[in-house]
């Protein structure tokens, strides 16, 4: 793949999620009903660090989820012939939560979907929102974003690939043509 641009630095993703922190105490009045779950993989690290804004901002502890949807997905056989099935990981209960979905890049809608599917399995939330770092655009379904930290827009032979220290070492988003 080559490189197109460099979207984000580790500075700009910082602020990005420091921002989309503050929107989700504006919209739930305050954080005391939240409950974030990160969409495995990159999500995970994601709702981590928007847990630590909160924290920061309001002084809360909001728990955090790992919400793995393969098991969900509708396009298994594109990813994988035998998928590993992994359940979610709540230690926790998110009937009547206010739940924030959170992942690195919204795109198809697929995903989101899948995690809805997922979630709805796990009890009944009060609400469903959904958060996330680059927003580039081209649903098939109509899924969109509550908390966006950049909106890309792309071509569909392009690629936004999100980097996270802990699980790439070294934190950007960067956009490559296939």
């Amino acid at each position: 793949m080559k490189l197109k641009a460099t979207l984000m630095n580790e500075n700009d993703i910082t602020r990005a999620l420091r921002r989309i922190s503050h929107q989700i105490l504006e919209k739930n009045n305050g954080g005391e009903n939240l409950v974030l779950l990160g969409i495995k993989t990159r999500g995970v690290p994601l709702a981590q660090m928007i847990a630590e804004n909160l924290k920061a901002i309001e002084g809360i502890d909001v728990p955090v989820g790992v919400l793995d949807i393969t098991l969900y997905r509708d396009d298994l056989s594109e990813i994988n012939e035998s998928p590993k099935v992994i359940s979610a990981n709540l230690p926790f209960d998110i009937t009547g939560k206010d739940i924030i979905l959170v992942d690195d890049v919204l795109y198809t809608g697929r995903t989101v979907r899948a995690a809805l599917d997922a979630v709805s399995k796990e009890g009944r939330a009060n609400s469903i929102q959904l958060a996330v770092l680059i927003d580039r655009g081209h649903r098939e379904l109509p899924i969109r974003a509550d908390y966006v930290g950049k909106n890309v827009p792309t071509k569909k032979s392009e690629v936004v690939a999100v980097k996270l220290e802990s699980i790439d070492g070294n934190t950007s988003v960067k956009l490559q043509e296939i």
